[in-house]
């Protein structure tokens, strides 16, 4: 469990980087911030709602086979 921590927190900070980027580019008007920020916003929708969906059927399913038959 510990390794999967590690590499959450990798990612998060990696996105956090990303977004930082992004948003300096932006800043500077170097790229065009509208479409970036709107295909930004549906893409962590998207990820949200797989994620979601991911852990209803974890807790549905998988759970249920964890614990021991009394």
């Amino acid at each position: 469990m510990d390794i999967m921590k590690k590499i959450v927190s990798y990612i998060l900070i990696s996105c956090v980087l990303l977004f930082t980027i992004v948003a300096i580019l932006g800043i500077w008007e170097i790229i065009d911030l509208k479409n970036v920020l709107m295909n930004t916003i549906f893409s962590l929708i998207v990820i949200f709602a797989a994620s979601a969906i991911i852990l209803f059927i974890y807790t549905v399913f998988m759970k249920d086979s964890d614990q021991p038959n009394p």
